[in-house]
């Protein structure tokens, strides 16, 4: 699918995505510092994946870890510096949570340091029973490195 803005776009086509530009950005983020680009490329493979352009030029990314019936992730959300402030994170973030293929789930999670307020618009808040989450954190994975991992 693709949706227009003015002189801007978003589209779910995979093969437009610029993987050098997303991996630049996510590499130097609060959430993915140092992450290795064949990481990005697996992670692209098995989600669904927004891609947000300027004309052809891509601007800015956001991708959803889902079942497509009870749960979904928002993750790697991002609009680059000298486009923000145009509304883009806003027309991003409501596009996907308007998604068909992403109604009617009973959970759709994401974590923020700093966007609370955006998405606070689209219905997400704070979890009203954090004792009830747990998580397998290991923020060195990506500067300590990786084991190739083996398809079997």
């Amino acid at each position: 699918m693709e949706w227009r803005n003015e002189e801007y776009s978003v589209s779910e086509d995979p093969a437009k995505l610029d993987i050098p530009l997303i991996h630049a950005f996510l590499t130097t983020s609060y959430w993915a510092a140092g992450i290795p680009v064949e990481t990005i490329e697996r992670s692209i493979r098995h989600s669904m994946c927004f891609g947000v352009y300027h004309g052809e030029k891509q601007i800015g990314f956001a991708r959803v870890i889902s079942d497509h019936a009870t749960y979904a992730y928002l993750a790697d959300v991002f609009i680059v510096p000298e486009e923000r402030g145009k509304g883009l994170s806003k027309w991003l973030v409501g596009i996907i949570t308007g998604h068909p293929e992403l109604q009617g789930l009973r959970r759709f999670v994401l974590a923020t340091k700093d966007a609370q307020g955006l998405y606070a618009q689209f219905g997400f808040t704070a979890y009203t029973q954090p004792e009830r989450l747990m998580s397998r954190h290991d923020p060195d994975v990506y500067t300590r490195g990786q084991k190739k991992l083996v398809k079997r």
